[in-house]
């Protein structure tokens, strides 16, 4: 008796916890849900941009709202995410937008490990496998650098500065080869420890209004090359 009721027991917590895991929104799935529910096609010429990416690009559209208002901007950036979670979300918020440029910014949280650690190559497979969901919908792709950063104030000693640089490279030649633009922001902001100087970045990741009026007219001529 004692063994069929420890029987139960385990299948009970199982199935508890399986429901757990399979409740869980890891990606963020329902974050734009409702929003992109909104959003009518395109109308005709319309030159329908998404961005795509994590805190830094959400945080773009907070400190710098008029810099998307009027525009055909549609800013799908959710704070802390990786690139295994915009990938499993990007055809919602990017092909289903039907825009005709996505502007990805991500790589700097996969390095931080906020979900776990990743090599180069396999942030590169997602950034890499985003941009070829894009092309295979029409969507023209602007790859954008990693931002830089000296150390990140919550996981401390992984050496950013040196695998940013890394990582950097790579986007810049797969962009080349597949034939989408390169967005380089990292030369344009690094300092000599090629980190984010205050100036951009009160907290050395996060640009200030500073640092986004930096980032807005290359990301405006990279829309306009891709756009050609």
């Amino acid at each position: 008796m004692r063994k069929i009721i420890s029987i139960i027991l385990v299948f009970m917590v199982t199935i508890g916890v399986g429901e757990s895991i399979q409740a869980q929104d890891w990606a963020a799935l329902d974050h734009f849900k409702e929003a992109n529910q909104k959003i009518t096609p395109p109308k005709m010429n319309e030159n329908r941009v998404v961005f795509m990416g994590n805190s830094i690009t959400i945080g773009w559209i907070q400190a710098r709202p008029d810099f998307f208002e009027g525009k055909p901007y549609i800013n799908r950036g959710i704070g802390g995410q990786t690139t295994p979670q915009m990938l499993i979300r990007f055809q919602q918020d990017v092909v289903d937008l039907m825009p005709k440029v996505v502007v990805i910014l991500a790589g700097t949280n996969d390095i931080a490990g906020n979900t776990g650690p990743m090599t180069l190559d396999q942030i590169m497979d997602n950034l890499r496998s985003m941009s070829e969901i894009a092309s295979q919908n029409g969507i023209k792709v602007v790859l954008s650098s990693v931002l830089p950063a000296f150390d990140y104030p919550w996981r401390p000693g992984l050496k950013p500065n040196e695998k940013i640089p890394a990582l950097n490279a790579l986007i810049k030649a797969y962009a080349k080869e597949a034939g989408h633009v390169y967005l380089d922001y990292f030369s344009a902001m690094a300092d000599e420890r090629n980190g984010l100087p205050k100036k951009y970045a009160s907290d050395e990741v996060h640009p200030t209004v500073e640092g986004y009026k930096v980032m807005e007219p290359m990301v405006e001529k990279a829309i306009a090359m891709a756009l050609e």
